[in-house]
């Protein structure tokens, strides 16, 4: 049975890895926790050279922010297929934002039942 930090650790890992194939780039940085039925999943470091100079403008950010968006939600099944193999747990919903300033996304999976399991 795996410890909570290894499944903490083996979610990061795997979201990483997503991001690399589905979107080109991974993040600097993937910090994942389990807190009762939610994998609350913060990623640093995702945004290009180009999206920063971008986010310069109001309208620029209200770009990046809609299309990094609308790729997350395109690849939202692919996500909740790889928790539910992780966790063993259905995921009912999915939340995610971006800030572009200081190029970090937040990702909350939303499960049907708590992950009983080890601290």
């Amino acid at each position: 049975m795996k410890t909570k930090g290894e499944l903490e650790d083996q979610i990061s890992r795997a979201l990483t890895q997503w991001e690399k194939e589905y979107l080109g780039r991974g993040p600097l940085s993937v910090k994942t926790d389990i807190l009762r039925n939610m994998v609350i999943v913060q990623l640093r470091g995702i945004l290009t050279p180009a999206e920063k100079v971008l986010c310069e403008t109001k309208e620029g950010m209200l770009s990046i922010k809609r299309i990094r968006s609308d790729l997350i939600e395109s690849g939202s099944e692919q996500l909740k297929q790889m928790i539910y193999t992780l966790t063993g747990k259905q995921v009912t919903s999915m939340h995610t934002d971006i800030s572009t300033k200081t190029g970090e996304r937040m990702i909350v999976f939303l499960l049907q039942e708590p992950i009983d399991i080890q601290g």
